[in-house]
């Protein structure tokens, strides 16, 4: 059967040809080509000079790539309807013109894709699959095989009660969804970007509305389309029931994480830019996402916390309500050696380092008289926690070791006195017991 329509179309096609008014349409085609070309060129170059941002940016980018084929559809289109009106036939350009509009559909779902979804093989891999589907269906189309093949999938059907699904049902469900979710992605994003750029709703509360924004488009989008296809919303209840028991036998944690991520956003204990210390894990908040929380520390090396780990579990959160923290340097000195001098040089080298803050100010204290020295230990106050805190205290520790030098303020290693007691045999003399042995 294919082979027969095959032939019918390549016998159609060079009667297409063979036809008087062929070159008239030919002609038409190439006028069509260059006309379209000189007026993308000219309206291109009068949007290259727009630099928009947001939606807008993506409105001017979106209708730059479907300018070409969109013009070249119309062109076609006034072609065909002059040699209509001369009683010319026009099967050529009846031709091209889905081919053109297809082109545009294309150029337009393949920037779409990629503007909601960020570089990825999946993406990649998913370009190709959305230009094969349209050209397919175009080509089908053209060859008047599609509506059978519609037909074909529609009888291809079950039914349960009252519910008749057909293979063509979900095809189109899968498409609708495809379609819904990549317009609901590409809205949580827009609502993302919009609630970073403000400047009067919180860090918490930003990315609070952003999940709850992707919750709900993602979840309106999934019902749109059962509604589109005709699934009865009340069919969900047993998917509803399997949720629930799905839940209570292996989901606990992955529900628990997503509800520990609402928690978090909404009593705002935790902010993305806080320093915190999750046992032995520190770092600053980098991103606040469903299931868990990225924890980059000083080396480069983002942690992933489950949600569920910051609201069960001891959090030290070093920028809760101040950004200011205090660092204790530890110094010990010598008995021989004049401890209110040394508080003074270590009271002058606080502010050795920069990021040393001057309110509040440092100070010194005599913390203990230990076994080898005196314990002395200055205070500082840095706000920029999350830049570490070892340069801080080198500078601090090497101003303090230059300041005691100039001054022989000697620092103290450990020391043991050893006392020797009495009563130890002289060095050559045999014991008793082994000089009666001799006698």
């Amino acid at each position: 059967m294919m082979t027969t329509q095959l032939q019918q179309l390549w016998q159609q096609g060079l009667a297409l040809m063979a036809q008087p008014h062929f070159l008239i349409q030919l002609a038409l085609v190439a006028a069509s080509i260059l006309l379209a070309w000189l007026l993308n060129s000219a309206i291109q170059s009068k949007l290259a000079v727009h630099h928009p941002t947001g939606l807008k940016h993506v409105a001017l980018r979106s209708s730059q790539r479907i300018i070409m084929p969109l013009s070249l559809a119309m062109l076609f289109w006034l072609g065909r309807e002059a040699l209509q009106a001369n009683e010319i036939p026009g099967k050529l350009l009846d031709f091209l013109l889905p081919v053109a509009l297809a082109l545009g559909v294309v150029r337009l779902l393949v920037y779409i894709l990629r503007k909601v979804f960020s570089s990825s093989p999946l993406v990649k891999s998913a370009e190709p699959f959305v230009v094969v589907t349209i050209w397919l269906s175009l080509v089908l189309h053209l060859l008047g095989w599609l509506t059978p093949l519609l037909k074909l999938f529609d009888a291809l059907a079950v039914t349960f009660g009252d519910s008749r699904i057909s293979l063509l049902m979900i095809i189109k469900l899968i498409l609708i969804i495809v379609c819904a979710f990549t317009l609901a992605l590409w809205l949580a994003e827009v609502i993302n970007q919009k609630m970073k750029n403000s400047k009067v709703i919180s860090p918490s509360m930003q990315v609070g509305f952003s999940k709850f924004a992707k919750f709900f488009l993602i979840t309106a989008a999934f019902l749109f389309a059962l509604n589109a296809v005709g699934i009865n919303l009340s069919s969900l209840a047993i998917f509803g029931g399997a949720l629930g028991v799905g839940l209570g036998f292996g989901l606990q944690r992955i529900a628990s994480n997503f509800i520990s991520g609402f928690i978090l956003v909404f009593d705002r204990s935790i902010k993305p830019g806080d320093i915190i210390t999750v046992g032995d894990k520190f770092g600053w908040v980098e991103q606040l996402n469903a299931r868990y929380v990225v924890l980059r520390n000083r080396q480069g090396v983002d942690t992933l916390i489950p949600n569920e780990n910051l609201i069960t579990t001891e959090v030290i959160n070093w920028s809760y309500a101040d950004p200011n923290v205090r660092l204790e340097v530890k110094v010990a000195i010598s008995y021989q050696d004049d401890p209110e001098l040394a508080m003074s040089l270590m009271l002058q080298c606080a502010h050795a380092s920069a990021r040393v803050l001057t309110t509040p100010e440092p100070s010194v204290r005599l913390m203990e008289f230990g076994v080898n020295g005196i314990h002395l230990q200055l205070r500082v106050w840095i706000a920029d926690m999350e830049n570490g805190t070892a340069s801080v205290r080198s500078e601090i520790n090497l101003a303090i070791w230059r300041a005691f030098k100039a001054h022989n303020i000697s620092m103290p290693f450990p020391q043991r006195d050893l006392h020797l007691k009495s009563g130890w045999p002289v060095a050559g003399a045999l014991p008793t017991a082994t000089n009666n042995q001799h006698e």
